[in-house]
């Protein structure tokens, strides 16, 4: 049914039904009264289809009942939780606020007795909860993944009233919390959605990923879009923080009951805000719808091509379109045209074009990249496709060059020199973020550096990165379109993890000072990563090895959540790049040469030899 089962004494706990079905089946109009619990298997987990409609506790119920009914209780959608609630007493009720922290286990919790439970007075009994913990999500609606970290928790019961002021009734009065849930219901429950702030200083938008309700939030009663607009709102996810801003000023909020937002047939969203947004600025205005247009462009379920944002009274603040999205991207220019590159057999860069139906011959650009004057070992190309960054003399030099001049172009002068011993110990693959700027890791044991070179020819900048000790060295590094964050392959021992970096700075040109801080690590439970490639505004595309699996190309989010997108398998597979336009192909290395995989298709062959394919960034 695509909702996790539990096992235990009494009636049954939960009804499940599937939306969509015309009528509902008889059998399914009441629950019956006593017999087990039968384990009943998974389908799709996550599948949203499924609904959960979970019961109050029966008269007289078992402590067994009373536990595990509650932890079926928190895996529905019902208003405040109510049925939730009548499983705890009357004091635990009021106190207990499932909205503040929602901590995902790898299966379904149960409540379990040792030795018929832990008694601690004849009125009193202590469940364990035990599992293995994957991921939380904070009152921020931030996903943070982990590597399976056991889990331990309690519940407690108490003999209570009864519902009527007579008897005694076996009630929790305490519980871990916030909501505890298995990871197939979290998926069933919650979905991902990038909400839009600017560079901090800067008029671009930079996605921040964060969790919302399936349907209707229990606790708020807003649908998706409603609860989507909140959470824009409230302001970023406390790790972006400190690089971002937010148009909205403080104190701007939906108008006090608003908990549903639908677009009119002509896909205008019209966003009635508090008193606080009546005295805003057109340009503010425009900025704030601006937020909210990428941010609902990324719900999905939902096309809005304009927002309207309204004061208290229903007047018209300010009105944005689809068409101006542009003025607030990083590199509108570099997403009009998107080629993939590759190094060829001879070690010169040439270009493809992965969309065409005949993927064709590829072409030398041109230049001295091009035309044979140096090796190329390791390549990055601006966002423009103006210029390239290239690795050559055994990845010992930096070198920015034309791609686009004819001519006998000399060879450029390296910007960056690495004196590592061994090639392995020398430059990484350069990146090349919206701004123009240029990041390259200098390997060498002796003097490991990580380099930002302002608009890609100035003097270079040593990058403050305080985690650059104790053995941890970089193998590769991808930078966002906006510039703010940073995809980092960091290897220490035998494994090489994929963590996201903060990139913070201060100043500007040659004199600023630029740090990248906080590494998050995103994909605990992939023992190898070996490439990444960013993959959209906050997606990236890994090649590596889950603990004890095979290796597999995967998309991953910037906060740690894996994407339901599924990436046919691939032998050998040495390098994987995608573009920001998720409507191209990913282009990739492997024993084969460059293949792409387009929409709906399979790894299809475009050049029998080459390596380090790339898209511009």
């Amino acid at each position: 049914m695509g909702a996790e089962r539990r096992r235990g004494r009494g009636r049954t706990v939960r009804a499940a039904a599937l939306l969509g079905c015309g009528l509902m089946l008889a059998g399914c109009a009441s629950m019956p009264d006593s017999g087990d619990v039968s384990q009943v298997k998974a389908s799709n987990p996550g599948d949203s289809q499924v609904r959960v409609y979970p019961v109050t506790p029966r008269e007289n119920a078992e402590p067994d009942e009373i536990v595990n009914g509650f932890l079926e209780a928190m895996t529905g959608d019902d208003p405040g939780y109510a049925t939730a609630r009548t499983y705890l007493t009357k004091k635990a009720a009021q106190e207990w606020k499932p909205e503040e922290r929602t901590t995902v286990l790898n299966a379904a919790p149960v409540g379990r007795q040792e030795r018929n439970g832990v008694r601690e007075a004849q009125d009193r009994l202590t469940y364990p909860l035990r599992g293995e913990q994957i991921a939380s999500v904070d009152s921020r609606h931030a996903y943070e993944p982990m590597r399976n970290t056991p889990y331990s928790g309690t519940i407690q019961l108490v003999q209570a009233p009864g519902p009527d002021g007579q008897g005694k009734e076996w009630r929790i009065d305490s519980l871990p919390p916030g909501l505890l849930l298995g990871e197939s219901d979290f998926q069933r429950n919650f979905r991902p959605v990038n909400t839009y702030y600017f560079a901090s200083g800067r008029r671009w938008v930079v996605a921040d990923p964060v969790y919302i309700r399936q349907r209707q939030d229990p606790v708020t009663r807003m649908d998706p879009v409603a609860q989507t607009v909140k959470a824009l709102l409230e302001g970023p996810t406390h790790w972006l923080d400190p690089v971002v801003d937010s148009s909205f000023p403080t104190g701007v909020a939906l108008k006090d009951g608003v908990t549903s937002l639908t677009p009119d047939d002509q896909n205008k969203l019209k966003v009635p805000l508090n008193k606080k947004a009546d005295n805003i600025g057109l340009d503010t205005c425009r900025a704030m719808a601006a937020q909210l247009l990428f941010t609902l462009g990324d719900l999905g379920s939902a096309r809005v091509e304009q927002v309207e944002l309204q004061s208290e009274d229903g007047g018209t603040l300010c009105l944005l379109g689809e068409s101006q999205k542009q003025n607030y991207r990083a590199a509108p220019a570099g997403g009009l045209v998107v080629n993939p590159y590759y190094i060829d057999a001879s070690g010169r860069l040439a270009k493809l074009e992965a969309k065409a139906e005949d993927v064709g011959r590829p072409s030398p650009v041109p230049g001295p990249f091009g035309d044979g004057a140096v090796r190329i070992g390791k390549v990055g190309v601006a966002r423009d496709e103006r210029r390239a960054a290239v690795v050559t003399d055994d990845d010992r030099h930096l070198r920015v060059g034309s791609i686009v001049s004819d001519g006998a172009a000399e060879l450029p002068s390296p910007l960056v020199r690495s004196e590592g011993v061994r090639a392995d110990d020398r430059l990484s693959a350069p990146s090349w973020d919206g701004r123009g700027g240029l990041w390259v890791a200098d390997r060498d044991p002796a003097n490991p550096r990580l380099l930002y070179v302002p608009d890609g020819s100035e003097e270079p900048v040593r990058v403050t990165a305080p985690w650059l000790t104790d053995g941890v060295r970089i193998e590769g590094l991808r930078v966002s379109e906006d510039g703010v964050r940073m995809a980092l392959l960091l290897r220490k021992g035998d494994k090489t993890t994929l963590h996201i970096g903060r990139v913070e700075r201060q100043g500007t040109g040659a004199k600023q000072t630029v740090q990248v801080v906080d590494p998050q690590a995103i994909a605990p439970r992939m023992e190898s990563v070996t490439s990444v490639s960013w993959a959209g505004h906050s997606r990236l595309v890994v090649l590596g090895k889950l603990a004890g699996g095979v290796q597999q190309v995967r998309y991953v989010q910037t906060d740690g959540s894996t994407s339901a997108a599924v990436i046919p398998g691939l032998n050998q597979v040495k390098v994987v790049a995608a573009s920001n336009d998720e409507s191209y192909p990913l282009v990739a290395s492997a024993d084969d040469g460059i293949v792409r995989l387009q929409a709906g298709a399979n790894w299809q062959p475009m050049v029998e030899k080459g390596t380090s394919p790339v898209y511009p960034g």
